[in-house]
């Protein structure tokens, strides 16, 4: 099935660490990853993971139960997709503070000391160990603590022989001769093979809510540059990341449902060495789309693969909320001319400017209250209450909770003043209803 693709395996990330999928999802979408390629998954189970014992505080409060993981691990099986568990060890954090801790602190003290060669022989230290309980395992390691260090040192640190390095890099304008170079660092220390890592969501932004798909081809574009220009035999695969937030304390970015189009776009690239018709027709095919327009990547048709309606109510909040609520509050004439801030907080408006503002502001509240619980009931079916509480709480509510607030105070200012002390209600005076009122510089008498 691998075709023209230089990469045995097409690993496609899941990142458990934000917006985990139900089983019930995986289910769905496993048969999908397979159809479109994907030959193995690299999932990073984080607090996901159902712990047991002094690590059991790590878990998430809808963490997999074990037989839900046993679930996942069959349905992989069942698709012919190889689990390749991702266990943080060092991250980016902890390797800013490498050294900071006072016994380091020594050891870094003494002649010939360096953090590089402290990293690696904590690197060394955990991959023993787990070759030691499991043999059969080859353990992968991210590749960019290791780039910038000297070739004897690598050499010497017996790392090498150990471990296989992962070279990521997400860039649309990836640098194929500087990656090239990299892989033939890493073949003198004496790593005899290493994988490729792209992004296919996920790294174009920490708030990203819409995979911009063309960025991510071209990523993928890179690597098969890299792969067929660096030397042969050494790469095993590529993953695919799908980053989900870029640490646990970030926003959650695009949902797994809304990379859908730009995973099956770049997994089917991979697998024919390339971009053409035939993989555009596949993808359409795949996903149940009319037309695959790879620049302008809005998805407001319909399309039939799990979560396809996800993207489609995704797509229409972050092109249409904001923008039609701003378009209402900041560039109405009779909103910011006649319902101002001001006249908002002592709930003033003149009667017939009611009558230009009120009709817009309750139709965009109905359309838009409407779509948000259509889509809460969707991400309800494939998410956890907490993921669906957040994606909602950053992307739809501020937007419109401001409609809200401008309708709320426009039905307060134009309700009928309440009668004074000792006045009869009859006494009241009736607002003409005979036209509108038309005063100088009244946009009515233009």
């Amino acid at each position: 099935m691998s075709g023209c693709s230089p990469f045995g395996m097409r690993v496609v990330h899941l990142d458990l660490k934000g917006a985990p999928p139900k089983v019930s999802y995986l289910s769905e979408i496993f048969p999908l990853f397979h159809a479109l390629g994907a030959n193995a998954l690299l999932i990073e189970y984080e607090d996901m993971f159902p712990y047991e014992g002094h690590l059991k505080l790590l878990r998430a409060k809808h963490a997999y139960s074990p037989s839900e993981i046993r679930e996942i691990l069959y349905l992989a099986r069942q698709n012919e997709l190889e689990v390749i568990p991702l266990v943080q060890t060092f991250g980016h954090m902890e390797v800013y503070y490498l050294g900071e801790g006072e016994a380091s602190r020594q050891w870094l003290q003494q002649e010939h000391n360096s953090k590089a060669k402290l990293c690696l022989s904590h690197v060394r230290a955990v991959a023993s160990h787990v070759l030691t309980q499991h043999p059969a395992t080859t353990p992968l390691v991210w590749d960019d603590m290791l780039r910038d260090m000297p070739e004897d040192l690598l050499e010497e640190s017996g790392v090498p022989q150990l471990v296989e390095p992962v070279l990521w890099d997400y860039g649309a304008d990836l640098d194929v001769h500087s990656k090239v170079l990299l892989m033939e660092k890493f073949q003198k220390c004496g790593f005899p093979r290493f994988w490729a890592a792209s992004a296919f969501k996920g790294a174009t932004g920490a708030h990203q809510a819409l995979t911009p798909v063309e960025h991510h081809l071209q990523n993928h574009l890179q690597w098969l540059r890299v792969a067929r220009a660096g030397p042969a035999g050494v790469l095993q695969g590529i993953v695919l990341t799908g980053w989900q937030r870029y640490d646990h304390f970030a926003v959650l970015c695009e949902l797994l449902p809304v990379g859908i189009p730009s995973l099956a776009v770049c997994l089917q690239s991979l697998l024919q060495g390339g971009f053409s018709e035939d993989v555009k027709d596949r993808v359409e095919s795949c996903l149940g789309v009319a037309s695959l327009d790879i620049a302008n990547f809005t998805w407001e048709g319909t399309c039939s693969f799990p979560g396809g309606d996800i993207l489609a109510l995704v797509t229409q909040v972050s092109l249409h909320l904001r923008s039609s609520v701003e378009a209402l509050l900041d560039g109405n004439r009779y909103v910011t001319g006649w319902f101002s801030p001001y006249h908002r907080r002592r709930k003033v408006v003149h009667p017939v400017m009611v009558q230009h503002i009120q009709p817009e502001a309750l139709s965009l509240l109905a359309r838009w209250g409407a779509l948000m619980q259509e889509l809460e009931a969707a991400l309800k079916r494939i998410f956890y209450p907490d993921a669906v509480e957040e994606w909602l709480e950053e992307n739809v509510h501020p937007s419109l909770h401001r409609l809200q607030g401008l309708a709320q105070d426009l039905s307060e200012a134009a309700a009928p003043p309440a009668p004074r002390p000792g006045r009869a209600p009859e006494d009241m005076q009736e607002p003409h209803e005979t036209g509108p009122l038309r005063t100088h510089g009244d946009p009515t008498t233009r």
